[in-house]
């Protein structure tokens, strides 16, 4: 089976250099094509132990919506009340996930470019590198599996 799009991944201010990591590895596991980082608290971290910055774009940017890729539909990862639970979302066939930050939220300038809001429906916030992996996953057993 031949799939077509891409996921790309942009993380708005993220809290803790670990979890950028995690989520990096993340992004290589299920092979994103684009990790966008917007804020000033990232640096390179052990627990990226692929070294997916190697292997994937990994920008550094002081606005996420100028990096979305051309054709990617932006689509925030944030628990509001408008969002939809990620259990019944549709993936767009090329998307730029926009994941916020752990102590706090996406900015309203950023969701108001979003055409999607979803989340992750859980009994308590999970951290950003976990985040990313269920909804990169979720992404592929809808769109068919590996």
């Amino acid at each position: 089976m031949t799939t077509r799009g891409f996921a790309s991944l942009g993380l708005f201010n993220p809290k803790d250099h670990l979890n950028v990591g995690g989520a990096l590895r993340a992004a290589a596991c299920y092979e994103a094509a684009l990790v966008a980082v917007q804020g000033d608290r990232y640096r390179k971290s052990s627990t990226d132990t692929m070294s997916a910055w190697r292997h994937i774009p990994t920008i550094h940017t002081d606005d996420l919506i100028s990096s979305i890729p051309l054709g990617a539909v932006p689509v925030a990862v944030e628990f509001i009340k408008t969002a939809r639970p990620l259990t019944n979302y549709v993936h767009p066939e090329s998307a730029f996930y926009i994941f916020g930050p752990e102590d706090g939220s996406i900015s309203k300038r950023v969701l108001e470019q979003c055409r999607d809001v979803v989340y992750v429906p859980t009994s308590q916030c999970m951290n950003l590198a976990a985040t990313v992996n269920v909804v990169l996953y979720d992404r592929l057993m809808k769109r068919g599996g590996a």
